[in-house]
Formats: structure tokens, C-alpha cells, sequence
């Protein structure tokens, strides 16, 4: 993989200190063919579809999430070893886990794992950018599809029932304005007032 878009990814987050992850995929022809996620020791994280990308989508994650995750990386060393599996497997996009604190970096490379602690480790990746997803889509349609906004909020609704979706805090201010605004329909209002509900729940 270049060093390119890791040098890139080297903005934002790294004013902040401190160890941090990464993980980087890139899969051609899949949507989206390219997203990353960066996520410091604070809980403070950034989404990307594009490696140079310089306006990430921010959020963060609660203390426990966040050493959950970091606790998986010191089980894989911090990414100085493979994880790679010897079998011959389909291609399923290049990913990489990368480790930085200060001057130490490590970083590691697979297409497919049969370790169990990196599976569960790219589990909460793919977690964090299908929220960071659920997100977008959801504010793109509330700015320019509001006849899409009932859609949106089911995708968010399904993903929160199957425990796909984190950093919680991050949707409110999104569902308490669809909530207010008669301009949307009242299923969808009624459906966004439930979801943070339950959000606001769960705290």
C-alpha cells in the first residue's frame, strides 16, 4: 500500500497527541471504494471517503468502546506481527491496521484473517463507518431529500437494532431537528422522535 494516503490521514487527529488507530480499506468497485476511520485514545474519531479528504465527519466514542478497542490492538501487539491467512481466499479489499504514538508506528496489512482478535478489532472499524455512514446519509437527506428521510432513519433504525451503529450522541442534534420540523413528514418525524428516545434511553 502507498504511504501516501496514511501521510494524509496524518492532519486532523494527530494535533490531538497520543496513541492512536487507524484503519484504512480500499476496495475497487465496491461503494465506497476507499473510507477510513481514525480513532485516538481520547474516544475523539474521524471518518473519510477519501484519503485527502481535509473535512472528515467527527465523532466520538464513549470511554468503554474505546478501550475495548484499543485493548484488542495491545492483543495484536499494535500491529507488528501478521495477521494475514494463508489461505487462498477472495479477493475482499486490502486493509490495513495502523498503530501511532508519537515517533512508534506499526502497521500491518491483510486481505483476509482468521484471527479472531483482528476479526473482532475490524468488527468495530466497520461499526464505526457504517454509523459514520448512517450519518451522512441521513443529513444529505434532511438537506436535500426530505421525502428520503423516512428511509434514511429506517436504514439507522435497522442498523441500531442489529448493533451496528456507535457513538449514539452523534445523531441527536439530526433527529431532534427532523423531530421539530413540521416540513417533514409525520412518519418520519414520528420515527425520529422514537429513535432518540431510545437513544437518550440507553444513556
Amino acid at each position: 500500500m502507498k504511504l501516501l494516503p496514511f501521510l494524509m490521514l496524518s492532519w486532523g487527529l494527530s494535533a490531538a497527541g497520543g496513541p492512536r488507530l487507524i484503519l484504512e480499506k480500499s476496495f475497487p468497485g465496491s461503494s465506497p471504494a476507499y473510507d477510513s476511520i481514525v480513532l485516538d485514545q481520547s474516544g475523539d474519531a474521524e471518518y473519510r471517503e477519501a484519503a485527502d479528504d481535509d473535512s472528515p465527519l467527527k465523532f466520538h466514542l464513549d470511554a468503554e468502546d474505546t478501550r475495548e478497542i484499543f485493548a484488542l490492538a495491545q492483543k495484536l501487539d499494535f500491529f507488528k506481527r501478521p495477521v494475514e491467512s494463508q489461505k487462498k481466499v477472495a479477493f475482499m479489499g486490502k486493509k490495513s491496521f495502523r498503530y501511532e504514538n508519537g515517533a512508534e508506528k506499526s502497521q500491518v496489512q491483510f486481505n483476509y484473517s482468521e484471527n479472531a482478535t483482528a476479526m473482532e478489532l475490524l468488527d468495530w472499524f466497520e461499526c464505526m463507518a457504517e454509523s459514520a455512514r448512517r450519518r451522512i446519509d441521513l443529513e444529505r437527506a434532511a438537506k436535500y431529500d426530505k421525502l428520503g428521510v423516512y428511509q434514511a432513519l429506517s436504514l439507522l433504525d435497522e442498523g441500531l437494532e442489529n448493533d451496528r451503529i456507535v457513538a449514539l450522541d452523534q445523531f441527536l442534534p439530526i433527529l431532534d431537528r427532523i423531530t421539530k420540523n413540521e416540513t417533514y413528514m409525520h412518519t418520519a418525524r414520528v420515527l425520529a422522535a422514537q429513535i432518540a428516545e431510545g437513544i437518550r434511553a440507553t444513556q
